[in-house]
């Protein structure tokens, strides 16, 4: 039930009453009547969309308080050292099996793979890395001019 279902019967009322009044003092107050009974409706109506407004404001304040809070970097020093090694201990098992398997061309073949994905975990972390610019350097600093 939404607020104007629950308002509903209230309305009624006050129409009723409105329409009583009429009956009662003649047809020379209905306009200020209706005028009446409409500006308690538009009361109303403004007080609904009000309440949505806010509600909706401070729905988007919370996705904005929450949003702000979970964009910190999620790339820490630990998980890349933490990468480098996981990718050096499996290098090991990996190049002995891609060199014994098809000697020199598994061989590189298996540091390809490592290589490669050692390159998509960095441009991962450092979006900005490849596209020219140091992670660290300003909006308007070039970082590749002398």
């Amino acid at each position: 039930m939404t607020a104007m279902d629950a308002q509903g019967p209230e309305l009624k009322k006050e129409l009723d009453a409105t329409l009583q009044a009429r009956r009662e003092l003649g047809e020379e107050y209905e306009s200020a009547l209706v005028d009446s009974f409409l500006e308690k409706v538009d009361q109303r109506i403004d007080g609904a969309v009000e309440r949505r407004l806010r509600r909706q404001l401070a729905e988007q304040q919370m996705t904005a308080a929450r949003g702000a809070r979970s964009s910190r970097p999620t790339d820490s020093w630990g998980e890349r050292f933490g990468f480098g090694i996981v990718s050096l201990v499996l290098a090991i098992p990996l190049s002995a099996i891609g060199g014994g398997v098809a000697h020199l061309p598994g061989l590189l073949v298996a540091w390809a793979g490592i290589v490669g994905v050692n390159v998509a975990q960095v441009a991962r972390t450092s979006p900005g890395l490849f596209r020219g610019r140091r992670p660290g350097a300003g909006k308007g600093d070039d970082a590749w001019e002398d």
